[in-house]
């Protein structure tokens, strides 16, 4: 190669590779700078617990009248708070860039680090006896006070990050292998958003030459497959993702092992799962990488129990509650249509499994003589009484019964007959996905408004997302809203 031509590669290259390293630089300097300033805003609202509970009218609250702390005297609680605090905001990844372009991660992680903190803080300082004791009352207002000055600094700080100026700079600069219809919508969907964790530079062909979906106008192709080294030699990106999931293993393992030489990195989009994405988990089996859907919330032992614990106390206390409901709806039932006031079904719970489920007839005896079928708008097999029963949901006040048993949730996708779901799981993508989970009382979906004759797939679209993103004050969130939103009833 000339000397001429070894110049100008290598002046090509140079603005390539110093906005890299401009990029990498003030990447570090912010999580630095970040890194410092929780600290100070932690040792502030510490600061601030010690003066409200030792320099206020709260002062005397069960503290010996001979004593007389100081701010001096704290010191060392306050010292080994401010560590423990930000040990725990490390060991939740609080300074990586996704999480720094996303306020709503960032109060996440710092109500989950605070809680870890507080317990950890005064099992420390106990056991470490500290002169003077630590003081309970002091905890509980330095755990307020870090919930208060941490969440509004770092508020301030997402503003000034969020702008397009700087968010740029954290964001990473990523090449595209190929292009397909998934991709592309996930693109749109992302483009706009400003947590973003990379930018798309361009696209390069696979190597058979074909995209599987067009390229978007808007993206530059900047080259064929045989190209991508020398682009990655260019410093073009930080990030190689294959979006092309037809591609052979062992152009993939090419692909790894060229990003692996340049020192960029390599993502694959698998395509292959389509829902319950946020439980994706990759794993090592015998040095093999597997990656697999295991992480859901409700995978979690703690949330299971805790779920099962509202559950028992929201059946005995619904039971106790709805009994003389039931009583009076089932004299209405009877004198209207003479015969049995409760009704069972079998329908399919959590992993295919079946059980009868209870609830008050709304219908005529014979409502079902013609086969199975969903109840649609003034349908004319439903009781006078039974289609109020339907409106305010009273028809499924017995299965707190079958909440009680273990069959049901209070809160869950509803249960469907099996003859039904035999029809659905071949007609409606991802349907058998919602039985993850046992099915509930009430649901996601049916405070939206998607109950009886409505649209399943918008249905399991609400349940999936349901299920993605349990926590238990989404599931009294429900409970409530089951009470006052009526759309959909019939």
């Amino acid at each position: 190669m000339s000397s001429a031509s070894q110049r100008s590669k290598d002046a090509t290259r140079r603005p390539l590779l110093q906005t890299a390293e401009t990029s990498r630089a003030r990447y570090h300097r912010l999580v630095a700078g970040a890194f410092v300033a929780d600290m100070l805003a932690v040792t502030c609202a510490l600061l601030v617990a010690q003066w409200i509970r030792f320099e206020t009218p709260i002062a005397g609250f069960g503290v010996p009248a001979e004593d007389d702390f100081r701010a001096i005297d704290y010191m060392g609680h306050i010292i080994l708070g401010v560590v423990l605090m930000m040990v725990a905001l490390l060991n939740f990844r609080f300074y990586t860039r996704e999480h720094l372009l996303s306020y709503t991660n960032t109060l996440r992680i710092i109500f989950k680090s605070s809680l870890v903190w507080i317990l950890s803080y005064i099992t420390l300082t106990l056991m470490l006896k500290f002169d003077p004791e630590i003081s309970r009352v002091f905890c509980g207002i330095g755990l307020l006070t870090t919930l208060t000055l941490l969440p509004i600094w770092r508020g301030i700080l997402w503003r000034v990050i969020s702008r397009e100026e700087n968010a740029g700079s954290l964001r990473q600069r990523a090449l595209v292998v190929g292009w397909s219809k998934d991709f592309s919508r996930a693109v749109k969907t992302f483009t706009e958003a400003p947590d973003r964790p990379f930018d798309i530079v361009g696209v390069i062909c696979p190597p058979e030459g074909e995209f599987q979906e067009p390229v978007p106008a808007h993206m530059p192709v900047m080259g064929s497959y045989e190209s991508l080294e020398a682009l990655l030699q260019l410093r073009v990106c930080q990030m190689v993702i294959v979006a092309d999931d037809a591609l052979k293993t062992g152009t993939l393992m090419h692909i790894a092992a060229v990003c692996e030489k340049s020192m960029v990195e390599f993502k694959l989009v698998p395509t292959c799962f389509q829902v319950l994405l946020s439980g994706l988990h990759l794993e090592s089996v015998g040095g093999i990488p597997i990656l697999g859907i295991s992480r859901l919330p409700l995978h979690n032992t703690v949330n299971r129990y805790m779920k099962r614990f509202v559950d028992l106390v929201g059946g005995i206390v619904g039971l106790c509650l709805a009994a003389p409901v039931i009583a009076v709806f089932g004299v209405l039932i009877y004198r209207e249509s003479p015969g049995p006031i409760f009704y069972r079904q079998r329908r399919l719970g959590a992993s295919g499994s079946t059980f009868d489920m209870v609830k008050l007839r709304s219908m005529k005896l014979d409502a079902e003589t013609k086969g199975v079928g969903w109840t649609v708008k003034d349908d004319p097999r439903c009781l006078k009484v039974g289609a109020f029963m339907r409106r305010w949901n009273i028809d499924e006040i017995p299965q707190f019964w079958n909440v009680l048993k273990g069959d049901m949730s209070l809160v869950g996708p509803r249960p469907e007959r099996p003859e039904l779901i035999e029809q659905f799981k071949e007609e409606i993508p991802h349907y058998n996905a919602r039985h993850h989970i046992k099915p509930g009382i009430t649901g996601w979906a049916q405070v939206n408004g998607l109950r009886g004759d409505t649209d399943l797939s918008e249905r399991i679209r609400f349940d999936l997302h349901y299920i993605e993103n349990w926590n238990v004050l989404l599931d009294f969130q429900i409970m409530f809203l089951t009470f006052i939103k009526r759309e959909g009833a019939c």
